[in-house]
């Protein structure tokens, strides 16, 4: 609770956490539009591969030409202003940098740029969740290793929902469920980049002309992000995923100790301790009251009479039963708050959530019947979607993860509905495949031994 003192400890002393961001796109724009506000911080530096883009997303939060301006690093770090480059990986050697932020939302990029990040002895954090899912468990690991700590990106809705499992388990409660909220019908899953509009109830045109990347807002709509973002949270907690995916149980705030229980006891849940996902629609399409459609949530159990009682003397909304209560919070503030993973990480040594084990996969569905031959498009596109399942089962069956779907061939058809697994595929030979497969066999002899 005293990171804001350490910060500005930091800037009294004149030695700002200096900060090499990769990537200037819309979460990126919302922490750096906080960084002026935030004693202690010093963004030294952003890579990006488009620098006028870059440029003109800071002079859109408000920043002034100066502040961008300096002529290299070293300009940068005499004036604290901010030296624009596109090479990654030269600003990630660089010694003076302390904490490197991955914000590309490209897997393979992400891991390149945090193993770079690891290898020079930075601290890493992890915006780029598709990148965490896909070898997260191999990255942490790989920083402990190194010394230093890899993190989940605090404002995005995964470390937040670790944040309230972890305070809950601090208190002394077993959680139930965990996880957040979202719009979701069965028919999204099918759902393209030419068809995203009509979900969210604009236009094509009106979408183009705010700059919308409709490929981003579908992975939103069809699943495949609440799935990444839930397999984060498994990795991260040590709660379980889904045998087959998600439910997305419609449910509001007030019903959160009432559905996320097991179904032994009237709930939704194959079991205890579990991720999930709750919709702000009921599946004829109606509003859900009370949603939590912006936010995350976590739900508990009060394991003894006395502690049971105290819930109802607090006014806390239960089940029935009383046994079971939910803490919320209805709101994130995306990149907004991404300054507390970085104080967190480079003041405490302390990631804002971390994968712990490789527990949950997020593993590439067929949306449609899919010949052979069809190059798949990955995350996002019109071929396939992201279903969360236990690691062990996407191990078992050889199932292809989402974050490697994306310009691999299929070598036979696979069905509307169907896992695509790596023997469906032509999978490329890079360096993310390989990394991925190293971690996919180390866990094999792990779970054999």
């Amino acid at each position: 609770m005293n990171l804001h003192a350490k910060l500005t400890a930091r800037e009294a002393a004149g030695r700002p956490v200096r900060i090499g961001l990769i990537g200037c796109g819309k979460f990126a724009s919302m922490f750096l539009a906080q960084v002026p506000r935030t004693p202690g911080l010093h963004v030294a530096a952003i890579a990006d591969l488009a620098p006028e883009r870059a440029r003109a997303n800071l002079t859109r939060i408000g920043w002034s030409p100066e502040r961008f301006a300096a002529s290299t690093l070293d300009d940068a770090i005499a004036r604290r202003a901010t030296w624009l480059t596109e090479d990654a990986l030269a600003m990630v050697a660089d010694p003076r940098i302390e904490v490197v932020v991955e914000a590309t939302g490209h897997p393979a990029s992400g891991i390149a740029h945090a193993r770079a990040a690891i290898a020079a002895g930075k601290h890493v954090v992890m915006v780029n969740v598709e990148a965490d899912v896909l070898a997260g468990p191999a990255l942490a690991a790989e920083a402990a290793k190194a010394g230093v700590v890899y993190s989940l990106a605090y404002g995005d809705q995964p470390a937040l929902v670790c944040e309230l499992v972890d305070t809950l388990r601090t208190a002394g409660f077993t959680v139930t469920a965990a996880g957040k909220g979202t719009k979701y019908l069965p028919a999204y899953h099918a759902s393209t980049p030419e068809t995203v509009w009509s979900h969210y109830g604009i236009s094509p045109e009106a979408a183009a002309a705010g700059g919308m990347n409709p490929r981003m807002f579908n992975s939103f709509i069809d699943g495949t992000k609440s799935g990444i973002e839930m397999a984060a949270v498994a990795n991260a907690t040590g709660l379980a995923a889904p045998q087959d995916g998600l439910l997305f149980p419609p449910c509001g705030v007030d019903d959160l100790p009432l559905i996320l229980t097991p179904a032994s006891e009237g709930g939704v849940l194959a079991g205890k301790g579990m991720v999930e996902v709750v919709s702000s629609l009921e599946r004829d399409g109606r509003a859900v009251s009370r949603d939590l459609r912006w936010g995350v949530y976590a739900v508990f159990e009060g394991e003894t009479e006395y502690v049971r009682r105290c819930f109802t003397e607090y006014g806390m909304r239960t089940d029935p039963s009383g046994r079971y209560a939910a803490l919320w919070r209805p709101y994130h503030f995306i990149g907004l708050e991404l300054g507390i993973s970085v104080a967190s990480v480079a003041l405490r040594g302390e990631p804002t959530g971390a994968p712990e084990a490789f527990r949950a996969d997020v593993v590439a569905v067929a949306k449609r019947d899919l010949p052979l031959g069809t190059v798949l498009d990955g995350e996002g596109g019109s071929t396939v979607w992201g279903k969360v399942v236990p690691a062990s089962r996407s191990l078992a069956i050889g199932a292809l993860p989402i974050g490697l779907a994306h310009g691999v061939t299929l070598t036979r058809p696979v069905a509307s509905g169907a896992i695509i697994g790596w023997a469906d595929v032509r999978a490329k030979d890079d360096d993310a495949t390989r990394y991925r497969r190293a971690m996919e066999e180390a866990w094999r002899q792990r779970a054999a031994a």
